[in-house]
């Protein structure tokens, strides 16, 4: 027996030692074992900052508890992991946590126990392509070697239903790769890739030490014209807007698709526990920010916004200010 399970036992193994010993009842037991294990994204990616963030922040800021940063293939491995206890926290794409709510997509007829601690900032969709692979417009990724992303993660989801909006099967007329980050900018650099996409905030660390490393060599390519064709599809979940040129260097701005993120617990989670990781979060938000800028764009007024994904009671009290 290794990792979690074993930390797990020692912990219950103390509480019995403890009892027998004829100390006095410590209170409340914490949650767990008092072990709390964040699963968030890619190292390069934002989740993963962010979510080293946040557990520094639980460890610091909620008595009786450790938390711990896990790298992960990101949404859909966020979510199954959560749903199979052996996560408490996950990061999510809005769109991937609707569709485990509702038994949809990657969760077909399983609809998965999650709620919701915040909606926090939003995701804007990167399609980089590389500037000697012929790709001027969207319709010619057709043929190409492309990375979608992990296995099942929200990238990987994204991708899927923006070529499938512009009449291209990404099973059969593309090359689909499904590599990690850190692996598509590898082979984004040694030209045996084309194009890849990729979720994220901004900027992403792995995205930007792509473009800023040979700006000549890649490009972003635009998106937002998919809005419509996407959302007739997949409903409102995804919005537009522009990426800056200054994020990246880039010539100009790219208007893309953009999806909220959210912070998805267990429904499981007790009541006070929910309400003190989000009590946490905003309380100490601003030490977030030096961790990544995308810790600023999100609000406590907007954060209760999750529908159609149910808010945790706890985290709901929370915003109620109970």
């Amino acid at each position: 027996m290794t990792g979690r399970p074993l930390r797990l036992v020692a912990a219950l193994l103390l509480a019995v030692l403890v009892a027998g010993c004829g100390e006095a009842d410590p209170g409340p037991r914490a949650w767990h074992g008092g072990r709390i294990f964040l699963a968030t994204g890619n190292t390069t990616g934002v989740y993963y900052q962010l979510g080293g963030g946040y557990a520094d922040l639980i460890s610091r800021h909620l008595p009786g508890y450790e938390a711990r940063a896990e790298p992960t293939g990101a949404s859909v491995e966020n979510i199954n992991r959560l749903g199979s206890g052996d996560m408490e926290i996950a990061f999510s794409l809005a769109d991937t946590a609707a569709d485990a709510v509702t038994g949809r997509g990657a969760f077909d007829g399983r609809p998965q126990p999650v709620r919701a601690l915040a909606r926090v900032y939003r995701n804007y969709t990167h399609l980089i392509v590389r500037a000697d692979a012929g790709i001027d417009t969207f319709t010619e990724l057709r043929g190409k070697r492309i990375s979608t992303g992990s296995p099942r993660s929200g990238t990987d989801i994204i991708a899927g239903r923006l070529l499938a909006a512009a009449g291209i099967d990404p099973d059969r007329d593309i090359q689909r790769a499904n590599l990690s980050l850190p692996e598509t900018v590898q082979r984004m650099r040694a030209g045996t890739l084309d194009a890849m996409f990729f979720s994220g905030g901004l900027p992403t660390p792995g995205i930007k030490d792509l473009l800023s490393g040979a700006p000549e060599a890649f490009r972003l390519l635009p998106l937002a014209d998919l809005l419509e064709p996407l959302t007739a599809r997949h409903g409102s979940v995804y919005t537009t807007a522009t990426l800056p040129k200054e994020v990246y260097g880039t010539p100009a701005v790219t208007p893309t698709i953009t999806v909220a993120n959210v912070i998805l617990v267990g429904a499981d989670m007790p009541d006070q526990l929910a309400y003190d990781l989000t009590r946490v979060l905003f309380t100490y938000q601003s030490e977030l920010i030096p961790v990544h800028p995308e810790a600023a764009n999100f609000t406590r007024e907007g954060a209760a916004g999750t529908d159609p994904i149910p808010l945790h009671p706890g985290a709901a009290r929370y915003y109620r200010g109970r």
